[in-house]
């Protein structure tokens, strides 16, 4: 199966990087120099300037702009699929700009590159199948019932990673200011963040919190302190603020 890229920034090269060994692929972009060092980087991928009126009939189109650059793209024909990875994009407003036989909308994120990305999905029930399998080879997914979930989700495993490098440069900055090197504080937070992944798909977060933590120990002093100053809070607000601006973008 080929298929085609349209747009070339980070989250298309992580997706390209993760796809390359099970799909043959073609890039789309209007910036020269990005795509020939693109090529570069990954040689068994073709590249090409994205063309006014690029005809895409019967391409599986992987749509990866930016958000408000959509309504600039100029396609012509019908493509055979659509994936879109545009954050708040309706299938609605990806069916007024871009002829397909079916859509999709997907929220990937740049654990992609190293195949484990969580994947959301959402759109034509026809496309679920070919849609899990593609985005399975990047890492895992989740087939969600509606738009909304996805908008939802979006905040959770598509901003996710930044939210996640805050807490972990906060972690080390910490341990640094105790008197660790920073190296040796990136190395921990690095093998904490993989070894609690293993924990956390095997159990629930509370539990995870309840193992660790024994009768006025060290955790409970520290757990103290995030709660004092509302971390949860704001890992509950920055979820739903991030899910308001999905449904913002949207609307443009």
């Amino acid at each position: 199966m080929k298929l085609t890229f349209i747009g070339n920034g980070n989250m298309a090269k992580a997706l390209i990087k993760g796809l390359v060994s099970s799909y043959e692929i073609e890039v789309l972009g209007r910036n020269k120099s990005s795509l020939d060092q693109l090529q570069k980087e990954i040689p068994s991928i073709s590249t090409n300037i994205l063309k006014e009126n690029e005809d895409i009939t019967n391409k599986n189109i992987i749509l990866c702009v930016k958000p408000y650059s959509l309504p600039d793209l100029s396609l012509s024909g019908k493509a055979n699929s659509l994936y879109s990875v545009l954050a708040g994009t309706t299938i609605k407003a990806l069916n007024n700009s871009i002829s397909s036989k079916s859509y999709i909308r997907t929220m990937p994120n740049l654990a992609a590159s190293n195949l484990k990305s969580m994947t959301t999905i959402t759109g034509d029930i026809e496309l679920k199948q070919s849609a899990i399998e593609i985005f399975n080879a990047i890492g895992s997914t989740l087939w969600l019932k509606s738009e909304k979930e996805l908008d939802i989700a979006t905040g959770l495993a598509g901003s996710g990673p930044a939210f996640l490098a805050l807490v972990a440069e906060g972690l080390e900055d910490g341990a640094v200011n105790a008197g660790l090197t920073r190296a040796d504080a990136q190395t921990l937070s690095a093998g904490l963040f993989e070894g609690f992944a293993s924990l956390l798909s095997e159990q629930k977060a509370s539990n995870i919190k309840d193992g660790v933590m024994s009768p006025g120990g060290t955790t409970a002093a520290g757990y103290a302190i995030l709660e004092k100053h509302n971390v949860r809070y704001a890992m509950i607000e920055a979820i739903e603020t991030a899910f308001q601006k999905a449904i913002d973008l949207g609307k443009k």
